[in-house]
């Protein structure tokens, strides 16, 4: 991100699963994001530093999912096929954020990270579950299943 560019104003580009096309997506906006050419949604992968993850994260009208990671860990490579996994499998209805802690240590910190990798499930801006360690894809596809499980009546 440049000195002037805000979380509001970066995007990623997306490719669409169902029609190949090439879409950009507000890295910090709301709402479900859907492929211009199809209407089909999109998977939302994003990276967030200490600088916008208020906006990225906390602000989003889906559950996200934060991983908490560094390139130099080893675990975190075992976890990132899963990452991709989901993010593909869940589109329109989670939120996936990669948060490097080497690069953001004031994020790291904020959440008590340890041990990475550390994922987080956010909803409505509260964390809801943590999970230390690495979990295989099958695993990880399992544990955000059962966190996106609809709320009892009257829960968000």
């Amino acid at each position: 991100m440049t000195q002037n560019q805000t979380a509001t104003d970066r995007t990623d580009l997306v490719t669409c699963p169902n029609c190949g096309a090439h879409n950009r997506v507000a890295v910090a906006a709301t709402g479900v994001p859907r492929c211009g050419r199809c209407q089909h949604p999109l998977p939302w992968l994003t990276t967030a530093t200490d600088a916008d993850v208020d906006a990225v994260v906390l602000r989003s009208s889906l559950p996200v999912l934060v991983d908490l990671w560094a390139p130099w860990c080893g675990p975190c490579r075992v976890v990132e096929p899963g990452i991709q996994h989901v993010a593909k499998e869940f589109a329109g209805r989670l939120k996936v954020v990669k948060v490097n802690v080497d690069t953001s240590p004031e994020t790291a910190q904020r959440y008590r990270a340890q041990s990475i990798p550390m994922l987080l499930w956010i909803r409505h801006g509260q964390v809801q579950r943590t999970q230390v360690g690495a979990l295989a894809p099958p695993a990880l596809l399992d544990w955000v299943t059962e966190a996106l499980e609809p709320a009892p009546p009257g829960v968000p």
